[in-house]
């Protein structure tokens, strides 16, 4: 709009309005001139948007799926500056490049530097003669290649059954295609120039001439053009045919076009190749023609007896025109899609819907998408009444792949039950669009049951029919769906007793058989500690079968399924492993030089689990996995408590005895017994506080569930959640709390080695045994005896421990022990406060009122903050006292 335009606008408005006086019309004239928007002062080349909406039919025609959401999210594309410009400039360098590029290959080529423009004559006759080479056999050529390419997709993908295949006589006699050849006239006699007959004889040949277009044949006056490629016939009429008979002439020669496309359609899709769908529409569309062949003999007897004039023939040719036109588009639009199966039926539905209001238009396409869906419905009978999946054309909206369900137990990241069965977009008919999911689920259900043996047929199965009312798929489609997942849903629960595994995986994997582990590792501590090479795997198995016998274990079912598995690293190496799956990380943890650290069998040490089909879809590897990180963990931390208990026993029998060192034995007594009621704690947190609620949603979620996919994303919440609140999910959390466990280890290992070294374990652990013999108790002189050597055995004892030098050492070592243990504890908590609040992982807030109970922690970290923040702030002038003591709050003994 212009400044002009603009000033007389405001003052037409302002004179509307009765507006006199004030700042006059300038003022609001510059005030719109600065807002105007940027759809005003956008300038569009008018060839640009011919180019794009023609473009924009094109894929209209073609029925292509989302185009209308493409042209709006290009619409907010050019609302953006800053991704105009970065297209901008891409699209600028992409065609340096191509330029680049294709000067390169003129220069290799050695094209002269002085080639002379071609003249508009020279590429008019280049482009006549590329037409004609263009025409005739080469499109058949392009045909045969396309059925080529097809017939290999499907005979590979159907490598045990034959096809059938049109013999090659059908495709090399083009006389059978009813469609116009070239030079066919009616008679090879010389054609008498119309020119110089009459009128009425111009209209009798004229008329004739029409009869045979109508029919697919070329004329004497009237001849078809060759085609180049999927374009609409094009006639040739006489130039000395009169003006008013060539004008009806051309209102009636559409009609032979289309025609023409479809004949040419129905003898494309009739071929196998391009599936059962095509072919049964174009079936439908050669029963269509027939009535039209039928209509056009009937005229041509006109004809013969003289009745029939060029008014006559376009008023009797009327009703077919819109038939014929109306297939002429559809196989047109079929064609340029290269639609198959579902998109074919999308296509016709929505023109069905299209032509609502004309109620022949609609008729019409009704009845070629309802004999077009016949094959396309019996495929989807099969796929939801049976499980069965029958689509050897590739038309289906269910896509089956080749996968091994044996791959469920050792892959990871194996997606079977994902990529078994998958959705074909493309080939969703749309009026099943919102149902695609139910039919995929559906089939799976019926087809895993299928797979363990059990022939199973829905009872509720009733023909499907094509209609407009999308209610009737949406019922039966229902029906089926609650039958198979009832179906599936008992089959796993009842007879292959899905939640009895289950209990069994939690009794082992989350260590809620308490006295089989008591047995197994008392059993199998020695063996563990050894590296996890030397390790015989044969032999854990067999203390692992004792456990199993001599504790309750034994009265489960399913206790065989048990196995041994020694992990090649650690639980951190793991978890960061399956947080890299599908991600860069992987490659590169997968290809890394192993660790150089020697695993111990404590560290290594995991248990497996035999799951057979059809169970393997819910206890699949990454399940087992995930069970395997929570026992892992739980299970080493088992480890560390009796560790700690072991040092206990020694310092509880250490007391009976008057050790002078005690006043600084009594340091280690108090680090030992902090260590215990942390890891104690942190044991009953993840057993009482975060496994067992937890199991009991997930028991109560499955006598709920009505799908196996709710079974399975029940189960994958109780997993992740349980990693997530056991802290496995974080790794820096995980390295912290593994810093604090190898604390506790050391730790036990070096009271170990000084209870050695003063014999201490020898000499307490005899005396503390109660004496007795098989002949009865002990007599009084044996008595005495004991009572003496009891004496020398304290003596001994504390002129040892009573060493400066041992002393001295011994409280260094737990000094730093204990520095090292609550820094790391101190680390955690603050971490876990972290995450508690911000991350809203309120769970782990029971964490640490367990292990702050009494503000003692909680005190020394806002004594670290404030120091770290008096580091950073600049030194105060004044008095300063000495530091007072910070109150130490005692953690009670249990």
């Amino acid at each position: 709009m212009s400044e002009f335009r603009i000033h007389h606008d405001v003052n037409e408005l302002l004179s509307l309005l009765r507006v006199h006086g004030g700042d006059g019309a300038e003022v609001y004239i510059d005030l719109l001139q600065k807002n105007r928007t940027p759809y005003v002062t956008t300038t569009v080349s008018a060839h640009s948007a011919k180019d794009f909406l023609k473009k924009y039919d094109e894929l209209k025609s073609k029925n292509t799926r989302n185009l209308d959401p493409l042209v709006y999210l290009l619409s907010k594309l050019t609302e953006d500056r800053e991704t105009l410009q970065y297209l901008q400039q891409n699209a600028k360098e992409r065609a340096e490049l191509a330029a680049s590029a294709a000067a390169s290959s003129t220069a290799s080529f050695g094209a002269p530097a002085t080639a002379s423009k071609i003249s508009m004559q020279e590429l008019e006759e280049l482009r006549k003669q590329l037409g004609n080479v263009a025409t005739g056999p080469t499109w058949q050529q392009s045909l045969e290649l396309t059925r080529k390419m097809l017939r290999d997709k499907q005979n590979k993908k159907n490598s045990g059954q034959r096809l059938p295949v049109f013999p090659a006589w059908v495709y090399e006699r083009p006389t059978l295609l009813g469609d116009f050849l070239t030079g066919s006239g009616t008679s090879t006699d010389a054609a008498v120039p119309i020119g110089t007959l009459p009128l009425a004889s111009q209209e009798a040949a004229i008329v004739e001439d029409l009869l045979y277009v109508l029919v697919g044949v070329d004329g004497r006056y009237i001849t078809a053009q060759p085609l180049t490629g999927r374009q609409s016939r094009t006639f040739l009429v006489d130039p000395n045919l009169d003006l008013s008979i060539r004008e009806l002439v051309s209102r009636i020669l559409p009609v032979a076009a289309s025609y023409s496309t479809v004949t040419r359609f129905i003898e494309e899709k009739s071929s196998f190749e391009y599936g059962q769908v095509n072919h049964a529409l174009a079936a439908a569309m050669r029963t269509l023609l027939k009535e039209y062949l039928i209509l056009v003999t009937q005229l041509e007897q006109l004809q013969r007896q003289g009745l029939l004039s060029l008014q006559k023939l376009w008023f009797y040719i009327q009703p077919a025109m819109r038939t014929v036109d109306i297939l002429a588009s559809l196989a047109t639009s079929v064609g340029k899609g290269e639609c198959v199966g579902g998109a074919t039926l999308s296509l016709l539905h929505d023109r069905s819907f299209s032509y609502t209001g004309d109620s022949q238009a609609q008729e019409l396409c009704l009845y070629l998408t309802t004999a077009a869906s016949v094959p396309y419905f019996e495929i989807l009978e099969k796929w939801i009444y049976r499980g069965i999946i029958d689509d050897p054309y590739s038309e289906f909206m269910v896509e089956e792949h080749e996968l091994r369900k044996e791959k469920i137990q050792e892959d990871y990241n194996d997606k079977y039950w994902e990529l078994r069965y998958t959705v074909v977009q493309r080939h969703i008919p749309s009026f099943l669009q919102k149902m695609a999911g139910k039919v995929l689920s559906t089939g799976k259900y019926l087809n895993v049951v299928r797979e363990c043996g059990h022939d199973v047929t829905c009872p509720a199965a009733k023909e499907v029919i094509y209609t407009l009312k999308e209610r009737a798929y949406v019922e039966q489609i229902e029906k089926a769906f609650g039958y198979a997942s009832k179906v599936l849903l008992g089959f796993l629960m009842e007879e292959k007793e899905l939640v009895a595994h289950l209990r069994s995986i939690k009794r082992y994997f989350l260590m809620d058989q308490g006295d089989f582990f008591v047995h197994f590792m008392d059993l199998t501590e020695e063996e563990l500690k050894k590296p996890v090479d030397d390790i015989t795997p044969t032999r854990l198995e067999a203390l692992l079968e004792l456990a199993l016998r001599m504790s309750t274990a034994n009265t489960d079912p399913f206790k065989d399924d048990l196995k041994i598995d020694l992990m090649p690293h650690d639980l951190i190496t793991q978890l960061l492993r399956v947080l890299a799956i599908e991600t860069k990380q992987e490659k590169a943890m997968v290809h890394a030089d192993p660790t150089e650290l020697t695993l111990s069998g404590l560290e290594a040490f995991s248990f497996d689990y035999v799951v057979k089909w059809p169970l393997s879809l819910i206890i699949n590897r990454k399940a087992l996995t995930r069970y395997q990180m929570l026992f892992r963990h739980m299970f080493y931390c088992k480890h560390v408590e009796r560790q700690l208990c072991s040092v206990w026993i020694s310092n509880k029998t250490a007391k009976q005895h008057s050790l002078h060192s005690a006043k600084w034995f009594a340091g280690a007594f108090t680090l030992r017994q902090r260590m215990l009621n942390f890891v104690q704690n942190v044991q009953y947190y993840m057993m009482l506080e975060v496994v067992e609620p937890t199991w009991h949603v997930l028991e109560k979620s499955l006598r709920s569930a009505s799908t196996i996919d709710d079974v399975l994303g029940h189960h994958a919440s109780f997993l992740d959640g349980c990693l997530k609140d056991c802290m496995l999910t974080n790794p820096e959390l995980l390295r912290v709390f593994s810093k604090l466990m190898s604390v506790c280890v050391m730790f036990t290992n070096c009271m170990q080695r000084f209870t050695q070294s003063m014999k201490l374990d020898s000499e307490l652990g005899r005396l503390t045994l109660e004496h007795g013999t098989m002949q009865g108790p002990p007599t009084e002189a044996e008595r005495a005896e004991e009572r003496t050597r009891k004496e020398l055995a304290r003596k001994c004892l504390a002129e040892h421990v009573d060493a400066p030098q041992l002393a001295s050492s011994f409280e260094a070592t737990i000094n730093k022990f204990d520095k090292n243990f609550s820094a790391h504890l101190l680390d955690l908590l603050a971490r876990l406060s972290v995450y508690s609040t911000s991350d809203c992982e309120h769970g782990m807030a029971s964490v640490i009122s367990r292990l702050d109970f009494n503000g003692f922690y909680t005190e020394r970290l806002e004594r670290l903050s404030a120091e770290r923040s008096q580091k950073v702030a600049p030194p105060v002038p004044g008095p300063r006292g000495p530091p007072a003591p910070a109150p130490r709050v005692a953690v009670p003994a249990q």
